[in-house]
């Protein structure tokens, strides 16, 4: 074969491989800041509750900072997907890495645990304002037959450094103990955001934004079918955020399992997401969002079930495989929400169906907190029969039709 016919070859070869990914220049620049700014969070972020705990936080504060967590990933959304509406996504996402920046440097010097909490105010900007954009870029960028891929795609890139770097993070916790390792982790993290500022610079993507519409003229924009999508999500999303911050003091409280085998727990889980991402995106693109939607729903339900049910290191990673397994139709929800936004309020859409979501959530890790003192199994167990009613919620109020 002459060299002519290989680099042809190639070429075809790289551009199936493009077209099959969804591999669109924006949407890889959006995932790849996601990956990179991500591979520097999940160095401590898994960890942040023992860090409360090591700077002289109790339980109920953990949980209050849960609480907390989604109480800024409320209130940020609908503002993070104005503001990309608005200035366009380019110049948002400068805006919300810049001050998700400063953040991880309060977190780093802070003297005890209620300076966190302002830390917290600031690092959210990235997580919670940056993703109505993200998703509003992949609606502009992809046609609505390939956004599950393209969700898929910016998916893996969010969960590969949950699988590399919480290890990564509790070696370092294990070794310099875990304030100083969280210190280490944070300084990686900033170092990690000024590569994510090149990345999201080289963005361009076209907007077509109405500035007239204001949020009760997006709700009245929202189909009926994403109003009842919604509704089950909060209740699935419940189940997640009573247990979510509390999830690692009983492994390593009440289980015994040390601080490293649960940072490769959390690996684990994002490999078993991963593995099933591409295979479930693709397929929900051709035949369907819902039954991906429901196995994902049944997933949250079963999770919090498994991990008290654990009573060895095989049984508790099999638990983390069925948390791995709550991602499998994530795309497909995603995608949902995205077609079912209008062109000119497409981020203050998803912004607004996050802010209702959030918002909705947000007593639930401080319920969870509370039902600890009870007996710890006791907000796992009161998860999981909610994870339960949200997927017959879902299964039974979103029909097939609005769902492919």
């Amino acid at each position: 074969m002459n060299d002519s016919a290989t680099i042809e070859q190639t070429s075809t070869l790289r551009g199936r491989l493009i077209d099959y990914l969804s591999l669109e220049r924006n949407v890889s620049l959006a995932s790849a800041a996601v990956f990179i700014i991500g591979l520097g969070e999940e160095l401590w972020k898994k960890f942040l509750p023992k860090y409360l705990e090591a700077l002289g936080a109790s339980t109920g504060v953990i949980g209050l900072f849960g609480t907390a967590e989604d109480f800024f990933d409320a209130i940020y959304q609908y503002p993070g997907g104005w503001m990309a509406d608005r200035l366009g996504r380019r110049r948002a996402f400068l805006i919300f890495v810049i001050l998700a920046s400063l953040g991880y440097v309060v977190y780093l010097v802070s003297p005890s645990w209620p300076v966190v909490f302002v830390g917290l105010a600031l690092a959210m900007a990235w997580q919670s304002m940056a993703s109505p954009g993200i998703f509003a870029l992949i609606g502009d960028a992809l046609p609505r037959e390939r956004r599950a891929m393209g969700f898929t795609l910016q998916s893996i890139l969010k969960r590969v450094p949950i699988v590399i770097a919480p290890v990564a993070g509790g070696a370092l916790i294990g070794s310099l103990g875990v304030i100083n390792g969280v210190h280490v982790a944070l300084l990686i993290t900033v170092a990690l955001a000024l590569v994510t500022v090149i990345l999201v610079s080289r963005i361009n993507v076209a907007v077509k934004a109405s500035h007239t519409t204001g949020i009760i003229g997006v709700w009245q924009t929202f189909h009926a079918a994403l109003k009842r999508l919604l509704i089950s999500d909060v209740i699935i999303r419940t189940c997640e955020g009573m247990t979510g911050v509390i999830t690692i003091l009983y492994v390593t409280n009440v289980q015994h399992f040390t601080i490293k085998e649960y940072g490769t727990l959390i690996a684990v889980q994002m490999i078993t997401s991963i593995l099933v991402y591409i295979p479930a995106g693709k397929i929900a693109d051709r035949v369907g969002r819902k039954p991906f939607v429901i196995a994902t729903f049944v997933s949250f339900a079963l999770f919090p079930l498994a991990i008290i049910a654990a009573s060895s290191f095989v049984l508790i990673v099999l638990a983390f495989v069925i948390g791995g397994l709550r991602e499998i139709g994530e795309p497909a929800r995603k995608a949902m929400i995205v077609d079912f936004a209008q062109d000119n309020v497409r981020a203050r859409s998803v912004g607004l169906y996050y802010l209702i979501r959030s918002l909705s959530i947000t007593p639930a890790a401080a319920i969870g907190g509370l039902l600890w003192s009870v007996a710890p199994q006791v907000p796992f167990i009161v998860a999981g029969i909610i994870g339960l009613i949200g997927t017959f919620v879902f299964a039974i109020t979103v029909e097939e039709k609005y769902a492919s």
